[in-house]
């Protein structure tokens, strides 16, 4: 196929992410958009290009005192009757308009439209972000070349309605597990049932008080909510287990051990079972660079509610930030969309931060 993303395309970050949301890429089908912006990258003489799977890494290397990096997934979830994109008004629809192919967008137009920058800046344009972390394309970078991942600074393009949202929250999925004694439904006074034990569970997280926590100006609010319940054995049978799986969302001010004992003191007297956890990220705010890009934004930024890849850099040591022009509550919607002036605005906030004074 006849790549469609053209010197005019790449120009403009609207026509550009009109054209990546027009390539279709549901996670694990990334090859065809990733071939698409591997083609283009490696014909830009400023940026040395490497691939690894769908996940495709493009660098300057002009001897700069700091490197940042742009960092944007290019898979999305599945359609849902919003595929190709549609435009009303200022309004473009479809899927991955908002989470996240306009992000994505600016780091592919800034690659290749901006050759000398500030900074020494790597563009990450990643595979597999919307589901197991096992697939995700920066968790294999990072397995495979973590030299690829080193910056001083990172932005990750997530939607964010055009402000910046500092760390993210951490994340924790548990199975609290109440038991009983089997029994048949005509005699239940000779059994206990797991089900109606589980109404103490519920009763905790209904009256949880969750914290609110200020970090660096950035306030984090945590929940921890009931998201599945699965127990019964038949029409007719006392069941004697029952599973309650419990998503806690944590500040950042916590690690995952501190989280976990927090779970655990929350449902004293039950079973649990801790089944997947990622850390949080701290704000990042003190960076030079961050400054730097805040300044440009020129409004505060805000704790991000959710969690995100900037973790992952956070992790190496790294201070990442989350900016897009997504709206971050239509992401996953199907009626996804975004405002093309966020398109403009956030480009040119981009450019002003990177473009040499």
């Amino acid at each position: 196929m006849e790549n469609p993303l053209t010197p005019e395309v790449l120009a403009d970050p609207v026509q550009l992410t009109r054209v990546l949301v027009d390539i279709e890429s549901v996670s694990l089908n990334e090859k065809a958009i990733a071939d698409c912006v591997e083609e283009v990258l490696r014909g830009v003489p400023h940026l040395s290009t490497h691939r690894h799977g769908n996940t495709v890494m493009a660098r300057t290397d002009l001897g700069r005192s700091q490197r940042v990096v742009l960092a944007g997934h290019l898979d999305t979830v599945p359609l849902n009757n919003n595929f190709p994109s549609t435009m009303r008004g200022d309004l473009m629809y479809g899927c991955g308009t908002s989470d996240m192919k306009s992000g994505t967008a600016y780091a592919l137009h800034l690659a290749v439209t901006l050759p000398e920058p500030r900074y020494d800046v790597t563009y990450f344009f990643y595979e597999a972000e919307e589901i197991e972390s096992r697939y995700n394309g920066l968790n294999l970078v990072a397995q495979a070349f973590p030299e690829w991942l080193e910056a001083d600074f990172a932005v990750l393009l997530e939607p964010t309605y055009g402000i910046v949202e500092a760390g993210c929250q951490g994340t924790m999925r548990s199975v609290v597990t109440t038991t009983g004694v089997r029994a048949h439904s005509a005699r239940s006074w000779h059994g206990v049932n797991a089900i109606h034990a589980a109404g103490e569970v519920l009763r905790r997280l209904q009256t949880y008080e969750a914290r609110r926590v200020t970090i660096d100006g950035c306030d984090y609010r945590e929940g921890m909510n009931a998201v599945r319940i699965n127990g019964g054995v038949a029409g007719n049978v006392v069941p004697d287990l029952c599973e309650i799986e419990v998503n806690y969302r944590f500040a950042p001010d916590r690690t995952p051990a501190e989280a976990e004992a927090h779970l655990r003191e929350v449902f004293a007297g039950f079973e649990v079972r801790v089944t997947d956890t990622a850390a949080g990220a701290a704000p990042g705010l003190e960076a030079a660079p961050a400054k730097e890009f805040l300044a440009a934004v020129g409004a505060a930024p805000i704790g991000k509610l959710g969690w995100t890849d900037v973790a992952r850099f956070a992790a190496m040591g790294i201070p990442a930030l989350n900016f897009g022009p997504g709206d971050p509550n239509l992401a996953h919607h199907p009626d996804e969309h975004v405002e093309i002036s966020k398109i403009r605005d956030g480009a040119a906030t981009l450019h002003r931060w990177l473009a040499p004074a």
